[in-house]
């Protein structure tokens, strides 16, 4: 007889058991947890107390994750999304000159729009309309600037010089030599394929490098939560409801949009979850959530959540049900008391999970159609934007306006679905007001 936990998660179905599912959550956890201290540190910025930050980084990504599992029943974990914290900090607050308290409202108008749109199956009816070969592309995207994050991270990849950005890190340093020890070990577990080849690979990499010197370790197990009280409940939705604010909340929008439609379609199609079409079932569910925690993220002092890369690492390890994202929610909770011991995890280790996973994310480039460059084009943009530009909606944005504009210069307007228009129009609008440097 089945339990009720294999019942509600629908574990024959997805073909998957407790200890693959549990597994999955470690991992996905172990890779996305550095954002319980690099979130904080990037809104310090803005003026927001970093103490306090803490806390709401763990609560929006336990409430997010959690409603994704009970209710989307889906192996995807919700955290504040980076990229978005570096915008309103460095764009919003320090270049446009509007407070933090702003910017977390004009994030609370988005999240309501979110939700309404939601609930009418608008954001349903847009993702569904998305072509198969930009959805291929999203994955793939989405799995080299995972890469590229894990190069960093490991410091084999580093900031260069102007004319050439980016250039090979110091390979005699020991961190770097302990992260490239640590993937050589994850890419022979996974040619083994032997599973837990990415936490094993994590955990490893984390142990030498407390061993060897590079990362300290632990310096306590348990610690006391912050207090959330300087920041819950200090958004300003009324300075944003502002002509001034206008662009601002149309960016976080779009941005936020386009991440969790290109986010869910590229970890669903890396899981074997989209259907026939290369449409994800029942996707207004993991949308509703993504909805409701942009409600919950600002009013508790935190910016832009949703849907995190990050979760391909479960899924590369077998997550295909909300009890993944059961796992990780649990897993965030106790964060709020052990703090000091999982985040002890250095970042170089969880960059060697991410290079790994960027190549398990590969695989739908071999779908896309080479003989049609009206496809392939759109879909090239995705990819290489989504990486060079370091942000996956800027990326996504291009791919959704490059398009139907090509369509429409060939003469082949007639292939192209109403609802595209809708999302080129969201493009076009999101580059004309995004506020370039």
């Amino acid at each position: 007889m089945t339990s009720p936990v294999h019942r509600y998660f629908d574990f024959a179905r997805h073909e998957t058991t407790v200890a693959r599912e549990a597994l999955a959550g470690v991992a996905t956890f172990l890779t996305m947890a550095y954002i319980i201290v690099v979130n904080p540190i990037i809104l310090a910025g803005a003026g927001i107390p970093q103490d306090a930050s803490v806390t709401a980084t763990i609560v929006a990504a336990t409430v997010g994750t959690l409603l994704m599992a009970v209710y989307a029943k889906r192996p995807f974990a919700i955290a504040p999304y980076m990229g978005e914290n570096a915008f309103i900090v460095f764009t919003v607050v320090k270049g446009m000159g509007f407070s933090w308290q702003t910017a977390l409202g004009a994030i609370f108008i988005a999240g309501v729009l979110f939700t309404v749109l939601t609930l009418l199956r608008v954001r349903g009816w847009l993702a569904n309309a998305i072509p198969a070969s930009l959805k291929h592309s999203f994955s793939v995207g989405i799995g080299l600037f995972i890469t590229f994050i894990g190069l960093n991270e490991t410091g084999i990849v580093a900031l260069g010089v102007p004319g050439a950005p980016v250039a090979l890190g110091n390979l005699a340093d020991a961190k770097v030599l302990t992260a490239i020890a640590g993937f050589v070990l994850t890419a022979v577990l996974l040619a083994r394929r032997v599973h837990g080849a990415l936490v094993a690979g994590i955990l490893t990499t984390a142990v030498l490098s407390f061993i060897v010197g590079v990362a300290p370790w632990p310096t306590a197990l348990v610690s006391a939560p912050p207090s959330l009280a300087p920041i819950v409940g200090a958004l300003d939705v009324r300075g944003a409801l502002t002509l001034e604010a206008l662009p601002v909340v149309v960016i976080v929008f779009v941005m936020a949009f386009v991440d969790t439609i290109g986010t869910l379609i590229g970890l669903s199609s890396r899981a074997g979850l989209l259907d026939a079409d290369g449409s994800l079932p029942e996707i207004e569910k993991p949308m509703l959530v993504d909805a409701v925690v942009n409600l919950v993220a600002p009013v508790v002092g935190t910016t832009t959540s949703g849907a995190y890369v990050e979760s391909a690492a479960g899924i590369a390890e077998g997550g295909r049900t909300g009890f993944t994202a059961l796992v990780v929610a649990a897993l965030f909770a106790l964060s709020l008391f052990l703090a000091p011991l999982l985040t002890a995890v250095p970042l170089h280790a969880t960059g060697v999970a991410m290079v790994a996973l960027g190549v398990l994310m590969l695989r739908p480039v071999t779908q896309l159609d080479f003989d049609d460059p009206t496809e392939l084009i759109p879909a090239f943009l995705v990819i290489a934007l989504v990486s060079f530009t370091y942000n996956v909606g800027v990326g996504m944005t291009a791919g959704l306006l490059a398009h139907p504009v090509l369509k429409v210069l060939t003469g082949r307007v007639r292939e192209v679905r109403a609802a595209q228009w809708v999302l080129a129009a969201m493009a076009a609008g999101f580059f004309a007001v995004y506020p370039y440097r």
